[in-house]
């Protein structure tokens, strides 16, 4: 077996059986597993999905919101065994696979369009 074959087995491994279902623009809570000391619990982080990144094992989802008037932005791994669930809040209407241009937005300018289900 050459390299590309056993990292191709290891990558596999460890990818998720069912990865979360969520697009660009959904307004998801991130449920991430916290290690304190030998204590872990759930931190739950809220936001707007604005991108995703990469395939397989390596794909991530970059996730914003607003904190005291200050923008936070987030990446995860999606097969990361610390991202413990994501479930989603709300769709939005969103017309590209980069919502970069709401670093630039304020107050209610954010906001984006819900998509009916």
């Amino acid at each position: 077996m050459n390299k590309q074959q056993i990292l191709k087995q290891v990558a596999e491994s460890s990818m998720k059986a069912e990865p979360p279902q969520f697009e660009i623009g959904d307004t998801v809570d991130v449920h991430t597993k916290i290690l304190e000391g030998d204590k872990e619990r759930i931190q739950v982080f809220t936001g707007t999905v604005i991108a995703r990144a990469g395939s397989g094992i390596e794909e991530t989802f970059t996730v914003r919101r607003i904190v005291a008037g200050e923008g936070v932005e987030r990446k995860f791994p999606i097969h990361s065994p610390r991202v413990d669930k994501v479930e989603v809040k709300r769709s939005s209407v969103v017309r590209r696979a980069k919502l970069y241009f709401l670093r630039d937005r304020v107050g209610k300018a954010v906001r984006l369009k819900e998509r009916r289900r």
